[in-house]
């Protein structure tokens, strides 16, 4: 069974910083595209940042550039954004995904998805 397990979120300060985690388990992700996406209540999903499978390409919505920053693990089957300078806009439910060509992983247009986990940020 395919698995993505996010985890770090958590409550922070405005200015403040977390670094989620994205586990990929149940197949070889090696050869995968991964990002993250987020949603908050009452709005649509959004693109945040993704990464392509070599760790050579990534893409950052223009609210989160400069401030986050996604990379991938030595062990190609893990995913990290590290996010700097909060706002309490960033608070949302953070979902880790993955999909076979960064373009599609983009468009979210992805294959598999984790269940979220959530960021909070207080003024």
């Amino acid at each position: 069974q395919v698995q993505l397990v996010e985890s770090g979120g958590g409550l922070v300060q405005a200015g403040g910083s977390l670094r989620l985690s994205c586990a990929a388990s149940g197949r070889t992700f090696s050869n995968y595209a991964m990002g993250w996406f987020r949603q908050s209540p009452g709005k649509e999903r959004e693109f945040v940042t993704a990464i392509s499978w070599r760790g050579d390409t990534s893409y950052y919505a223009d609210s989160v550039k400069g401030r986050f920053t996604i990379s991938r693990g030595k062990v190609k089957n893990s995913a990290y954004l590290q996010m700097n300078s909060l706002r309490p806009e960033d608070t949302a439910v953070y979902s880790c995904a993955a999909a076979g060509r960064l373009e599609l992983l983009v468009q979210g247009e992805s294959a598999y998805w984790g269940q979220g986990t959530q960021v909070t940020v207080s003024s």
